[in-house]
């Protein structure tokens, strides 16, 4: 009897399971088949992104193969199509080297191009401070003290990555510009700093020398 009893538990569950089936079935397809296009699709983009990092990369050694053999003109124009074409990251670097390679030609232009850097914040902060400090250096040699700390103060705080060398400049900044308190207040800023680097402490160490002097 026992066996009479599990034959019949069993007929009814497949009878169960059956009418589920018939009436579920479509919906768990359509599941699977949309769990497989998902991963599909997902596959095909991590190959597109690949493709596209790859052919950015290969553009970009192809600029900086142009800088070397010094065709400054030529990779600023091969900067500038990676950074309209190339994927975020090339983007930004691909800017950046734009503007580097303006520098050897048009000074000027080039501190344009990264103050343009330095005031788009899709770029992160610590580019934005890289380029804010490359156009500081094309300028400690023509502007005027004034302008070096409108540009270069706010990345002579602590927590910025560059302040070492924002510090540096404008303790060289007011030493040309015969304003020898704000070259001792930057030159005691990286003094006190225990993270200064050996080489921005050594040539400070000869700037605050020759403000001790006298000479200029």
């Amino acid at each position: 009897m026992a066996d009479i009893f599990h034959e019949v538990d069993e007929e009814v569950r497949r009878e169960q399971l059956k009418k589920l089936w018939e009436r579920y079935s479509i919906h768990f397809i359509a599941l699977a088949v949309l769990i497989v296009a998902a991963v599909g699709g997902w596959r095909g983009y991590e190959w597109y992104q690949a493709k596209q990092a790859a052919a950015a990369g290969a553009e970009f050694e192809a600029a900086i193969a142009l800088s070397d053999a010094g065709k400054h003109a030529e990779a600023e124009i091969a900067f500038q199509n990676a950074a309209a074409q190339a994927p975020a990251g090339y983007r930004v670097l691909s800017r950046l080297r734009a503007a580097a390679e303006l520098a050897q030609t048009k000074p000027a232009d080039a501190v344009k191009a990264f103050d343009a850097i330095a005031d788009d914040p899709s770029v992160g902060p610590t580019l934005q401070d890289l380029a804010a400090l490359r156009a500081g250096l094309l300028l400690v040699d023509t502007a005027p003290l004034n302008e070096l700390e409108r540009r270069l103060v706010p990345l002579t705080e602590q927590t910025r990555t560059f302040r070492h060398t924002a510090r540096e400049l404008l303790a060289l900044s007011g030493w040309r510009g015969n304003d020898l308190a704000t070259a001792r207040r930057f030159i005691d800023m990286i003094a006190a700093d225990g993270e200064t680097p050996p080489g921005t402490r050594a040539r400070i160490e000869v700037l605050a020398a020759l403000i001790t002097s006298g000479k200029s």
